[in-house]
């Protein structure tokens, strides 16, 4: 404000100077015109005389200086016959010369105007002698823009010392001003009264502080409610601009799409930042053209249901909201449910069919002697075969719930493991496969007949994938992770690459695809989950060629 105050009193300071010179100078040229004009009046009188009573031969006895005006004699054509400038027969023509045409016509003229042969601005006067040529005399100044010249230098001077003083006088006048403002405080705008003209609009401050205030506290209270409810969620929520600058954005949205953002708080930094690929861009930009839309993104391993919604007022676009939802969960169950469906009914196909084949051969009468029987024991088996799969899939159903209705208690795995072993036997001998028992007791909490079906599919593996002669080693020891079962066999292996989808339900490796083999397929599947229901570990190690070791660790029990 004072540097304001200070340029405008300068600013007014020298116009009024500049304006105030040049109306000066051009009153004081018009006087001087004026002056000049009379003076040549009153000279041509003079010389007119003197030319009626001696004659021409007059004008030729005249000295003439440089400052003198200069006198011509021009004849009625408009010849010169005398000048006192210069060569009167070089000269042109006059004839055309305003002043000495109303000379010619009235007696006497006059005219002001720029003369090419002076170079000057030049004031003529024509008088009409009684011979009937004319007299001029002419008197040559400088023009009204060529006279500022001179007074350049005594302006710039003027101006420059005015300038001083009223820049002093200004700066002087503006501290005197400025400095009760500057004491003025906005926070308590009525504790400062430095001008009573200010008396309003400090009252007028203080209303708005107080205005402001309210607002920035209930700002304030909805800030902290929605940043509570946001960073709560589970879900990601991010809200845009109309730019598709991020205006807010929960720690939940950052994490599902595993990005580093600082630019989420501060509202400069581009969603685009977050992630660019193409179903998540074409998402922003529905979103943001005034249309809804959902997709889905595939994150780290994580499926996520993306939800873009616009957001509106009074029919204009002003931003949109993004909603990120964790659907991993869902999508493999989703997954799981279809692979489940589509091999049970692979599954029960086959026994089905050899049921179905077999019984209408039997049905019709076909089967005679001893194909009758062998036809129902193959019936039997095809039929024992499917409440196999039925069990099995009951059982991990039951472990898909939690097994809430099988109570958990104190159990001696070693026992259990011992009991397995020896109902495993049969089996194996009939392969030649020796079974070797080898444990401690160890009491762990678990439900007896979850754990007795793990123990036999375990086993039951260890004897269809092993060699004829081979050799089953089944152990229970306690170490510092818990309590270790371990069943370990000289079979066909598990290859590295596909030991960890062993435990999926009826995957079989390329090795076990025997139709000799048997099985449901879902052994080690409820295997896996009821090592999930008993918080046991599962750990396998095979070289892929010969032989597998499966570790199941249990917690003990306390």
């Amino acid at each position: 404000m004072k540097r304001s105050i200070l340029i405008l009193a300068c600013a007014l300071t020298g116009f009024s100077i500049i304006i105030t010179a040049i109306l000066i100078h051009f009153a004081a040229y018009w006087s001087f015109s004026e002056r000049i004009k009379r003076e040549a009046v009153v000279e041509l009188g003079y010389l007119r005389a003197a030319v009626e009573l001696s004659g021409p031969a007059y004008l030729k006895t005249l000295r003439h200086g440089a400052s003198d005006p200069r006198v011509s004699l021009i004849a009625t054509d408009g010849s010169v016959l005398y000048d006192s400038t210069g060569k009167a027969a070089e000269m042109e023509n006059h004839a055309d010369r305003p002043e000495v045409q109303a000379a010619l016509a009235e007696g006497t003229g006059a005219s002001t105007r720029f003369s090419e042969t002076m170079r000057k601005q030049t004031y003529y006067q024509a008088v009409r002698l009684n011979d009937g040529s004319i007299l001029r005399i002419a008197c040559t100044t400088d023009s009204v823009f060529g006279s500022l010249g001179w007074m350049i230098l005594i302006t710039l001077a003027i101006i420059a010392a005015v300038f001083c003083a009223a820049a002093w006088m200004s700066s002087r006048a503006a501290q005197r001003i400025v400095e009760p403002l500057g004491r003025l405080t906005l926070d308590l705008p009525e504790d400062d009264a430095a001008y009573m003209e200010l008396s309003p609009l400090l009252a007028g401050i203080k209303r708005q502080n107080d205005r402001i205030a309210e607002q920035l506290e209930e700002m304030r209270k909805k800030q902290l409610e929605f940043s509570a409810v946001s960073e709560s969620m589970r879900e990601g929520l991010i809200v845009l601009d109309g730019e598709a600058r991020v205006i807010s954005c929960n720690r939940s949205a950052l994490t599902l799409l595993h990005a580093h953002f600082t630019g989420a708080e501060t509202g400069a930094e581009s969603v685009l930042k977050l992630r660019r690929d193409e179903p998540f861009r074409r998402a922003v930009e529905e979103a943001l053209g005034g249309e809804p839309s959902e997709t889905m993104l595939f994150s780290e391993g994580r499926h996520l249901q993306l939800i873009a919604n616009p957001i509106a007022d009074a029919g204009t676009v002003q931003g949109a909201v993004l909603m990120l939802l964790d659907v991993t969960e869902r999508e493999d169950r989703e997954k799981l449910r279809r692979e489940f469906s589509a091999n049970v009914s692979h599954e029960l196909k086959t026994p089905l069919t050899a049921i179905s084949g077999y019984a209408e051969i039997l049905s019709n009468g076909l089967a005679g002697g001893e194909d009758a029987p062998r036809f129902a024991r193959i019936i039997y088996a095809e039929a024992q075969r499917m409440i196999e799969l039925i069990d099995d899939i009951l059982m991990l159903s039951n472990l898909d719930e939690g097994g809430r209705e099988l109570p958990k208690e104190a159990i001696d795995l070693c026992d259990s493991a011992a009991e397995a072993a020896r109902r495993a036997e049969e089996a194996a001998t009939k392969r030649g496969i020796s079974v070797v028992f080898d444990g401690e007791s160890a009491e762990i909490s678990g439900i007896r007949r979850v754990l007795d079906e793990m123990l036999s599919n375990l086993l039951d593996n260890a004897v269809k994938y092993n060699l004829d002669g081979g050799r089953i080693d089944v152990s229970v020891k306690r170490t510092p992770e818990g309590v270790a079962l371990t069943v370990a066999d000289t079979g066909i292996g598990i290859p590295r690459e596909e030991q960890e989808r062993v435990f999926e339900r009826f995957y079989r490796t390329e090795k076990s695809r025997n139709k000799a083999v048997g099985g449901t397929g879902l052994g080690l599947s409820i295997v896996k989950h009821g090592a999930l229901l008993h918080e046991a570990k599962i750990r396998v190690q095979s070289d892929g060629k010969q032989g597998t070791r499966i570790v199941l660790l249990f917690p003990e029990a306390r």
